[in-house]
């Protein structure tokens, strides 16, 4: 079951569907199918945060990898 969000609303608003939806399924207090029916929204809450965070990734690169600046990107992973 996809999960129809905005394409224009902010991280902070998808991040805060998916921190409400985790909620839900740590109190454990919804009937199984309910249940089923969050956790299917949270994937795609956290789908859309983990897309924003890649395009702003990206964006941060260009700008530190341009020749005008002189800057170059390293990975987080490197450290």
């Amino acid at each position: 079951m996809a999960t129809k969000t905005p394409k224009n609303r902010s991280f902070e608003s998808a991040l805060a569907d998916l921190e409400k939806t985790v909620g839900i399924l740590e109190k454990g207090e919804v009937p199984l199918e309910e249940q089923l029916k969050a956790f299917e929204k949270g994937i795609a809450f956290s789908r859309e945060c983990l897309e924003r965070l890649d395009a702003v990734e990206k964006r941060v690169e260009k700008v530190l990898g341009t020749p005008e600046t002189g800057l170059t990107t390293e990975s987080f992973d490197a450290r």
